[in-house]
């Protein structure tokens, strides 16, 4: 048997950012994780993690919303950021994201349910930023930024900011059931 620690934050949100950075970077410390995927929509999450792994060897991927997520022919990412983003030695990657494509188009169109949907939405009964840390670990894979098989450390949030650390197996999106939660390391504490 194996005892590990979870940590709850009372309310989801951005106010959890630095205790997740904290979190994630003694997860690196003390199992020489490699890998670290966060999700920055506007960029702000991706630079507070970018400067905490600045000069380190950790591949940092920072993932953000598509182009057209918003509205279209925009990105919600800010360009300054994106530029010190990268300047920190992190990755930056854009992509259509797994659970947010076409079917999403037909659901709206037709009002139907959609394998991917039903993902999604059961994946967030775990919590939004559940959805997301496998969402971004799979993206970062299909854009080759992270090899399959090996353990990655994803952080996400619900709306802005991190307030969900999970550790998982990587995978590519095309082989989805290979994608495993190891291990929840922190995230929002719902119900309350």
């Amino acid at each position: 048997m194996i005892e590990k620690k979870t940590y709850y934050f009372e309310k989801p949100g951005k106010a959890n950012t630095n205790d997740c950075i904290s979190i994630v970077k003694s997860a690196v410390q003390a199992f020489g994780y490699k890998h670290v995927v966060v999700a920055t929509t506007g960029g702000d999450t991706g630079m507070l993690f970018s400067e905490a792994f600045k000069g380190s060897d950790v591949n940092l991927v920072a993932i953000t919303h598509s182009y057209g997520f918003k509205e279209p022919d925009t990105i919600e990412l800010d360009p300054e950021l994106a530029s010190k983003i990268r300047a920190n030695g992190a990755v930056l990657y854009t992509g259509t994201m797994v659970t947010h494509s076409i079917e999403s188009a037909f659901a709206k169109q037709f009002n139907g349910l959609y394998p991917t949907l039903i993902v999604a939405q059961t994946l967030r009964r775990f919590g939004e930023g559940t959805k997301v840390c496998c969402e971004i670990a799979m993206m970062a894979v299909d854009a080759g930024l992270v090899p399959e098989g090996v353990d990655v450390i994803t952080a996400a949030g619900t709306g802005r900011g991190a307030d969900t650390v999970i550790l998982l197996r990587s995978a590519a999106s095309k082989r989805f059931f290979d994608l495993k939660i190891q291990e929840t390391l922190a995230k929002p504490l719902f119900g309350l």
